[in-house]
């Protein structure tokens, strides 16, 4: 499933569920496409542009970065939402 969908189909469930949910949703939905070459609508349009300037993006070598990349970037936007609600008492 492409990113865009995803928030439409998770977004009202989480929103019954306060702030946190809602942001946690919007990590995944955001962050997470970045591990599959057709997960999210601008990885499709970036590879696009790269195609129309003669140049490769070989999909082995995105799906290493985005499986490098990703759980990084998921764990740390995670821990500053946890830390952000924490502190501003949100939830």
């Amino acid at each position: 499933m492409n990113n865009l969908p995803a928030v439409l189909v998770l977004l009202p469930f989480a929103a019954g569920f306060g702030t946190g949910p809602v942001l946690a949703v919007l990590i995944g939905v955001n962050v997470g496409p970045n591990l599959t070459y057709v997960g999210s609508l601008a990885t499709l349009l970036w590879r696009r542009i790269v195609h129309e300037h003669d140049q490769q993006a070989p999909i082995q070598e995105f799906t290493l970065l985005g499986l490098l990349a990703t759980p990084i970037a998921i764990v740390v936007g995670v821990v500053a939402l946890w830390v952000s609600l924490l502190i501003g008492g949100a939830g």
